[in-house]
């Protein structure tokens, strides 16, 4: 087990290597140390990279539901931005300064989405938004994709991955 203050994570898996030799790794954990693994924030810090899991504010707060049905556009691109700042505060725990973030590489937004929804790009807009407006445009573009999914874990709003590239 991994810890970090009141939060326990358990053993991190090998996921892939790249050329450069860095093994990127994913980690779950409980982040509110309420001894069950959240789904709130899965990372790792490898290397020179990471690779990043999250959703809602880093808890199991509300509001849960589907975008287009019980939430609308709005409340979902909420969520996303929250989803930012989860992530974003894991990295700052995990780093120590966010200023070692040297670019925003890849986000996948998972959108829980109601039957006919199709504005899950906007929902994510929340997220890209964000890391665009505190790293700036060359650090914070990021390749992104955008899907709706049928349910999410604890039928939260919204899920991110990112990958980061970071200074050593």
């Amino acid at each position: 087990m991994l810890g970090n203050g009141d939060a326990t994570f358990t053993q991190a898996m090998p996921i892939a290597q790249d050329s450069g030799g860095l093994s990127w790794v994913v980690v779950t954990g409980d982040v509110d140390g309420d001894g069950d693994v959240d789904a709130a924030v899965a990372n790792s810090v490898s290397g020179n990279g990471a690779i990043l899991r999250g959703n809602g504010d880093g808890t199991l707060a509300r509001p849960f539901g589907k975008v287009g049905r019980e939430l609308t556009v709005q409340q979902g691109t909420h969520a996303a931005r929250l989803t930012a700042l989860a992530i974003l505060g894991s990295l700052q725990r995990e780093l120590g300064d966010l200023d070692r973030i040297v670019a925003w590489t890849r986000v996948f937004g998972m959108v829980n989405s109601a039957v006919g929804f199709n504005q899950q790009p906007t929902v994510i807009n929340g997220f890209s938004d964000l890391i665009i407006e505190l790293f700036g445009q060359e650090c914070g573009a990021h390749a992104r994709c955008a899907v709706g999914m049928a349910e999410l874990p604890f039928d939260l709003p919204v899920e991110i991955e990112a990958e980061v590239a970071i200074a050593t």
